[in-house]
């Protein structure tokens, strides 16, 4: 069975490459506009794998990532960020949000599915 993977992002653009880049690489992608919505859809059905943006409307990304950590069946699930934020104080709020990694936009998708790879094992 395929892994799942919720992709966060509120560019359109950056989702479609991202879901056209893991579907290529046979996952399943479940796209959320914004935090508010990666949260209703992680709610909704499970994942294996999150990957999210920083900055967006309604619920930024270490929002997102505190609220998913906060309930018991994220506890463990990899988070990404993918964000074009790469200062070193915003990868240790990052890390102290709960986030296992960290993808500077633009992103390689070959680097990315890598990452994807080593993280779910």
């Amino acid at each position: 069975m395929a892994k799942i993977i919720l992709a966060v992002d509120d560019s359109t653009s950056i989702r479609q490459m991202v879901a056209f880049t893991l579907k290529s690489a046979g996952y399943t992608v479940i796209e959320a506009v914004d935090g508010q919505d990666g949260l209703d859809k992680a709610r909704a059905q499970t994942a294996d794998l999150i990957l999210t943006d920083q900055n967006m409307p309604r619920m930024d990304g270490l929002t997102l990532i505190k609220t998913l950590r906060a309930l018991p069946q994220f506890a463990s699930t990899p988070i990404l960020m993918l964000t074009t934020e790469s200062s070193d104080d915003m990868k240790v709020q990052g890390k102290s949000a709960g986030a296992t990694g960290w993808i500077v936009k633009p992103f390689d998708p070959h680097k990315l599915l890598e990452v994807i790879k080593k993280v779910l094992g």
